[in-house]
């Protein structure tokens, strides 16, 4: 597994070893001795997750808030994704800032996205199917999330407003500047 910092050092892309031969391929999504090395740190997952879209949906900007506060490690299984985690840690040097990564079945990057971000991805491809582990359970009471097109995000969907798809509980969410419920930077939120 190669493991790759992206310009806010928390947020990790990983590219797998693609083991391939004319009977197809083989790689190993997960391995959690590798990641905890990198890291240096646990991550102990808990949940996976799976979504199937059709190309202009938008499913984000979401986080839960500890004690559920999620780490999320995504990957595409078919199609492709713009995949996007927002820096919501209060006095973080990157607070407000954003990494947008390509996911997709060809180059079959995943995004490990921290606890104290805000995640999100645009469907780029019709019946895309998106994977993802947390290493913590869902929490209704715990859910929040930030409008997708905040100004202060400035944030490329990359397609067109008339070909996007939200939940109404997307399209009403609150903007970056009008939400208390963030994270201190500082803080360990793996204890």
């Amino acid at each position: 597994m190669n493991f790759i910092r992206t310009e806010i050092d928390d947020v990790i892309i990983m590219e797998p070893k693609v083991h391939g031969d004319k009977r197809g391929y083989f790689i190993e999504t997960f391995r959690a001795d590798e990641l905890e090395e990198f890291l240096g740190y646990k991550i102990n997952f808990c949940q996976d997750n799976e979504s199937k879209s059709s190309k202009g949906v938008i499913r984000g900007l979401h986080y839960q808030l500890p004690p559920f506060a999620q780490t999320k490690l995504v990957r595409v299984i078919q199609g492709k994704v713009l995949d996007v985690a927002v820096d919501i840690r209060k006095n973080s040097p990157t607070f407000g800032k954003h990494v947008s990564v390509e996911l997709s079945f060809e180059n079959k990057r995943q995004l490990l996205v921290p606890r104290g971000f805000a995640h999100a991805f645009v469907v780029l491809e019709n019946d895309t199917i998106f994977a993802y582990k947390v290493d913590n359970y869902y929490s209704p009471e715990c859910d929040r999330g930030i409008l997708f097109n905040d100004e202060a995000l400035n944030i490329d969907w990359i397609l067109n407003i008339n070909e996007l798809n939200l939940s109404e509980k997307d399209k009403i969410q609150p903007k970056l500047a009008e939400t208390n419920d963030l994270f201190e930077y500082g803080v360990n939120l793996y204890e």
